[in-house]
């Protein structure tokens, strides 16, 4: 399978809801089920990683599908509020690359104080 960037899985997403008469949620709806779908995630994390187990009525679900279900919902929402996530993700690495570089001990033993 070919590796797809950002943009060409937002131009899917809105393919895909373009073909559709109700097309984007609003933000508010969006968020609502992007919280739905966070909890759905840390419920998998839940019973994969923590201590409660999974009860034997419950469907099969795994961490790979609830994560790809966030994916998508924050997709849906990038895009109906007009926001490229390649951007964003730019953006966003350049200030933690920057910010929280010293953040936590790093492997090749630099610290704040090496950098001049």
């Amino acid at each position: 399978m070919n590796e797809k960037t950002m943009k060409i899985m937002q131009q899917e997403v809105d393919d895909y809801i373009q073909q559709f008469k109700t097309g984007y949620f609003s933000p508010l709806g969006q968020m609502a089920r992007l919280t739905e779908e966070v909890g759905e995630l840390a419920r998998e994390v839940n019973h994969y990683y923590g201590e409660k187990a999974k009860k034997a009525s419950e469907k099969p679900n795994s961490v790979e599908e609830e994560l790809g279900d966030v994916l998508f919902v924050t997709i849906i929402m990038a895009n109906s509020l007009g926001i490229d996530l390649t951007e964003v993700f730019n953006h966003n690495m350049e200030k933690f690359n920057q910010r929280d570089r010293f953040r936590f001990e790093r492997k090749d033993g630099l610290t704040e104080g090496d950098i001049k």
